[in-house]
């Protein structure tokens, strides 16, 4: 079979639509590289102006001790969905829905991506 159109992780990375958060999960505890989509991190790490007292490196922090938390609780090591509470406006935080999936990196090493239930 033919190979139409190949796009990697690491051209992921470089265009923006994966941020590699690796630096911070080996940090916390993480064995394999961790990246999240564009979509999780602008809507879980991105701090809105409104929201002073918190920044992107806490934020980050939650999630990947969260997201450390609902793996040790998983039975399946392959795609767990786990919450994540956020707060993006003063009034309130949400319940965020998100999905972590372990599969093969370029090299085909584990590789860990955080993302919202409908992006694979």
């Amino acid at each position: 079979m033919e190979v139409i159109f190949e796009y990697s992780r690491a051209q992921a990375i470089a265009d923006g639509v994966l941020i590699d958060v690796s630096w911070m999960a080996n940090e916390a505890g993480f064995r394999f590289p961790v990246a999240l989509t564009s979509a999780v991190w602008g809507l879980c790490v991105d701090v809105r102006e409104n929201v002073g007292h918190q920044d992107e490196n806490g934020r980050l922090w939650d999630l990947l001790t969260v997201l450390r938390h609902s793996i040790r609780q998983a039975k399946s090591r392959h795609e767990i969905h786990f919450e994540l509470c956020v707060q993006n406006c003063v009034q309130r935080a949400d319940s965020v829905a998100l999905k972590a999936a372990c599969g093969p990196g370029d090299d085909l090493e584990p590789v860990i991506t955080v993302m919202l239930p409908d992006e694979d």
